[in-house]
């Protein structure tokens, strides 16, 4: 639903006819996004950071048809906290059961940005709902990591309910207070729930190393809970949110995005049915080895269609069972085998290639590890023993956008004893830039290559180079800002951002062919520099050469599904109605 911030607002699994999201069927907004409405259900996306301020506010979008059949409708907008790009393409295909997301976070200012991305599906709560976490899964934090439980038997203390001498805090009938909990770690590509009564649920699938987050969050199975509920829906009941982060663990846990760079990944999202459990999934299968007694089950539940694989039960000695999987989406096989001694056991799905396709290795005891401490407070600025780490310290405050303690505090203290301090100088004239303090960015860039500077003139960094040349342009002294930001492509950290405003100081000086191969450069060395690819057609337009302006267009459109700034030269190009619509449309 763009009109309500992009997101998801109802998935229905047709074969099972029951809906693997929870649907809530009014739009009832309550005051919990940074900006104030929000509504539960469906999924919704959060970024740049979690409550996100646009949630209920109306995106941009755009549908693409493709020739397989399959469709994307693409959404996005350019947020105002900190200014970056961002877009989210919903996939769906012909012949798969599941949702494909591919989100773009790209980052068009001069110094580098944070966010984080949570998408945030809601799932039906109740006695009967489960949360299912990966096997290697044994303990699980809160918000910044400030308190930490076993999981999924807790045994302790967590936000301030006795759970000992062992709670099941996966079951939303054991939580009886409002409860965020964010797994620690997992080398899986899953995380799921589950309705017992419904037989069926929900599973996001996603590369761990890209999305390691995996969090559930309830108002609670008490009289507060329920309050919350009536305030969010007429008739739909609880629910729970399994929210799923990427490039992010926890909350806050933002990510570095540089400057003109792109982050670009993809999410899965699918309705399974009949499996209680799951021990591993990919967009294939999703795959369950149990044990009960001197029985063990096994089942998959197939997410694509499949013909000629084979499932093998084995241990380190021997094959116990094979089975022939051939499926369409949606089908389960489930099977039983009795075993004489209890050995750990290995379930691995094999495509007809002979290929692994999927496996597990059973966790006979996943708790192997002692639980991780608590998130402490860094030292106050003049207990720190160093100045690398006051810099570091100050790069967590400015990163995950600390609300109570400055990271200034910390960059000036190391410059106290260090003036010259390269990286904590470059933060300051970021941070300075940031504020458009132009004078104050050439006071720390200064200081910074007087240091780099000392020996040669070529260091390794053009970091503090590129951010003088930058408050130079701003100040409108051109040539100095050139000299800048050229010296800046020496150095391989700024090479791409460096022709860029070489092409950009070019422009404004009317020199357009030399401005067009700065920009061509930089396009050379970044592909998703949109502000690069957008002013390489500006000037092919002003050198009037429109068809090759045209032709480039075209294959931007590929990577920018909501580019406003090459849809706005298409019909400064062409001046069709076709075209002017589009881009109102964005």
């Amino acid at each position: 639903m763009p009109e309500l911030g992009g997101r998801i607002h109802r998935a229905y699994d047709k074969m099972k006819k029951r809906d693997f999201i929870y649907y809530n069927e009014v739009v009832k907004p309550a005051l919990v996004g940074l900006l104030g409405p929000w509504i539960s259900g469906g999924i919704e996306f959060n970024w740049p950071q979690h409550h996100r301020p646009t949630t209920f506010m109306p995106t941009d979008f755009k549908i693409e048809e493709h020739e397989d059949g399959a469709v994307t409708v693409w959404i996005g907008e350019v947020e105002h906290m900190y200014g970056l790009q961002v877009t989210a393409g919903f996939k769906l295909y012909p012949n798969k059961a599941l949702v494909e997301i591919t989100g773009k976070v790209y980052n068009g200012n001069d110094t580098p940005r944070q966010f984080l991305w949570w998408s945030n599906p809601a799932v039906k709560g109740g006695d009967d709902h489960q949360s299912i976490f990966p096997p290697d899964v044994t303990a699980v934090y809160d918000h910044g990591k400030r308190d930490v439980s076993d999981f999924p038997i807790a045994t302790g203390e967590y936000y301030k309910v006795d759970y000992s001498p062992g709670t099941d805090i996966s079951r939303y009938k054991n939580l009886p207070v409002p409860t965020s909990y964010m797994a620690d770690k997992s080398a899986y590509d899953f995380v799921g729930a589950y309705s017992h009564d419904e037989k069926g649920g929900l599973l996001h699938v996603a590369n761990h190393h890209v999305s390691p987050g995996k969090k559930q969050w309830t108002w609670g199975n008490c009289d507060f809970g329920l309050a919350w509920d009536r305030q969010l829906t007429d008739s739909n009941g609880p629910y729970i949110e399994l929210m799923t982060g990427v490039y992010t663990d926890n909350q806050p846990d933002f990510t570095w995005i540089d400057s003109h760079e792109e982050k670009k990944f993809t999410q899965h999202f699918l309705p399974y049915s009949n499996l209680d459990n799951v021990h591993n999934a990919n967009t294939e299968v999703a795959i369950k080895l149990d044990r009960s007694g001197s029985f063990v089950e096994w089942a998959v539940y197939a997410i694509s269609e499949i013909a000629n694989y084979e499932v093998v039960i084995s241990d380190k000695a021997s094959v116990l069972a094979k089975h022939q999987l051939t499926m369409t989406p949606g089908d389960v096989v489930e099977e039983s085998i009795e075993l004489a001694e209890s050995t750990r056991l290995t379930i691995t799905i094999f495509n007809e290639e002979g290929r692994v396709c999927l496996s597990y290795l059973e966790h006979i005891d996943a708790k192997d590890e002692p639980t991780p401490d608590p998130a402490s407070a860094p030292e106050k600025p003049e207990d720190v023993s160093s100045v690398e780490e006051l810099y570091f310290i100050g790069q967590h405050l400015q990163q995950y956008h600390h609300a109570t303690s400055d990271p200034a505090d910390y960059y000036q203290e190391a410059l106290k004893r260090d003036p010259n301090h390269y990286a904590t100088n470059v933060a300051m004239a970021s941070l300075a830039y940031d504020r458009a303090d132009y004078q104050g960015t050439l006071k720390y860039s200064d200081a910074a290559l007087e240091r780099a500077h000392k020996l040669n003139k070529n260091p390794l960094c053009g970091r503090a180079s590129y951010l003088r040349g930058c408050a130079n342009e701003k100040l409108g002294r051109l040539d100095s800002a050139f000299s800048d930001v050229f010296k800046a492509t020496w150095s391989s950290n700024c090479r791409d951002t460096g022709f860029f405003a070489a092409a950009r100081i070019a422009t404004k000086q009317d020199r357009l062919n030399e401005a067009l191969e700065y920009a061509e450069r930089a396009l050379e060395l970044n592909g998703t520099h949109y502000q690069a690819a957008t002013l390489k057609v500006f000037l092919l337009n002003a050198l009037n050469r429109h068809a090759e302006a045209l032709r480039f267009i075209d294959e931007q459109s590929e990577m920018q599904p909501l580019g406003y700034g090459i849809s706005f030269e298409k019909y400064q190009l062409t001046r069709s109605d076709i075209d002017l619509s589009a881009f109102k449309q964005l």
